[in-house]
């Protein structure tokens, strides 16, 4: 299973070589990174993505709380959350297929960044599940570039579950 982790560490140099260090000795993975500054001036926040059952998560945890400047971290996979990412794709857009491919970036709430005689770069932002989804759109194009952030994310504080009440949702339309 994957886990999103929330990192919180003083803002000094060397910091995130400590933790990807721990993860490298531990023969972790992190599959998605992000990091910047926190609400706090000196502190930083690192959200990251790891494989990994729940009690080899739950060692990971002590052993990075065993770690200088850091401050808090938090698995909050099963917490209710706002996640986003942001993807740049460059896809080919011949000026037969362009008004298909900027429909479907509308559909999506994306935006064209840059335009050339051969392709469209497109900006997307959401949560992990619209990257896959635009994706698959945009494969049939042909895809040339992909740069992705990473998740973000940070906690609801209303509590509410945002994958609960699209499935009450569906539910209640059959």
């Amino acid at each position: 299973m994957k886990h999103t982790l929330s990192v919180l560490v003083e803002d000094e140099a060397g910091v995130l070589t400590r933790i990807a260090g721990l993860f490298a000795r531990r023969g972790f993975n992190i599959e998605s990174l992000a990091v910047g500054p926190a609400e706090q001036m000196g502190v930083s926040r690192i959200t990251m993505v790891v494989p990994g059952d729940e009690d080899s998560i739950e060692q990971l945890t002590k052993q990075l709380y065993k770690l200088i400047n850091v401050l808090k971290v938090q698995d909050i996979t099963q917490t209710p959350c706002v996640e986003r990412e942001l993807m740049l794709i460059k896809v080919n857009a011949t000026a037969e297929r362009r008004a298909e491919v900027i429909e479907l970036a509308q559909v999506f709430r994306a935006r064209i960044v840059d335009i050339s005689e051969e392709t469209l770069t497109i900006e997307v932002v959401g949560d992990p599940g619209k990257m896959v989804a635009i994706m698959q759109m945009l494969n049939k194009f042909g895809v040339r570039e992909v740069a992705r952030t990473g998740k973000i994310a940070l906690i609801r504080e209303s509590g509410v579950n945002t994958e609960y009440l699209k499935a009450l949702e569906a539910k209640m339309s059959i």
